[in-house]
């Protein structure tokens, strides 16, 4: 791990392997360990970056950022190491960062990975979950919340509990609530047609967060867009169905 300077800021950033540039970006709350696996698998075939996105993990924590800040950071990172062009794998959080980038520099992207995506919000998903919910949540201590996101997140919570690590946040409460701010009011559905790049977009039958009909939408909206639904996953289907994701991935990289 190393910190740069990116974009104004420190952003904790892992390069592993050598080959074609491929970019990682996480989901809201977590960081780059998220994707060690994928990290690990594809940094024998890429040259994989994976960041800890502003205001997550490491990298430094701005009071308060907006999508398009990610937005900037993806693009002045592949400018500091020097990528004219790069394949972008973003989930969740991630998708919403990597399919700003493709929309604004279309030419940059080569491949495109869009993962549990969604193209629009006026929230973040998880405080539109909250929201929903409100009444019932209120009620809950700390140890209900969390498995009430786990049962929103996954076809079987019990894969999740597994690895509590994966989804266990660092940030305090004002730094969660910055990182949910950036995520408000974003809306790309009337510029996905300018993403050029090769798409491939995957959503979970059984995500609560990002239902596969957000995913069935960006895709619609892509003009060179796959969409695969798998049938055992919700939020996070590298975790909950390793293989097949992996085997769905590795594929479109290597056609």
């Amino acid at each position: 791990m190393t910190m740069r300077k990116i974009n104004g800021i420190n952003l904790n950033i892992e390069i592993q392997g050598e080959g074609y540039p491929l970019i990682l970006i996480h989901g809201l709350g977590t960081d780059h360990t998220l994707l060690k696996g994928e990290i690990s698998r594809l940094s024998k075939t890429f040259k994989t970056v994976a960041l800890d996105c502003r205001g997550h993990g490491k990298s430094d924590k701005p009071e308060s950022y907006t999508l398009n800040d990610h937005v900037q950071d993806i693009l002045s990172l592949m400018d500091t190491l020097k990528f004219e062009t790069a394949h972008l794998y973003g989930v969740s959080m991630g998708s919403y960062i990597a399919q700003g980038v493709a929309i604004s520099h279309p030419h940059r992207i080569a491949k495109l990975i869009l993962t549990v995506p969604k193209s629009n919000g006026l929230t973040s998903s998880t405080q539109r979950l909250i929201t929903e919910h409100a009444e019932e949540f209120a009620g809950f201590d700390e140890q209900e919340k969390s498995m009430f996101f786990l049962k929103q997140m996954a076809y079987n919570h019990e894969t999740l509990l597994k690895q509590p690590e994966l989804l266990k946040s660092i940030l305090t409460p004002e730094q969660t609530a910055a990182a949910n701010k950036a995520l408000e009011g974003f809306d790309y559905r009337s510029e996905l047609q300018n993403i050029t790049a090769e798409t491939l977009v995957i959503s979970g039958k059984h995500d609560a967060l990002n239902p596969p009909a957000e995913g069935e939408l960006c895709a619609s909206l892509i003009p060179n867009a796959t969409f695969i639904e798998m049938q055992y996953s919700g939020h996070i289907p590298m975790i909950e169905e390793p293989e097949a994701y992996a085997d769905i991935v590795d594929k479109f990289l290597s056609a």
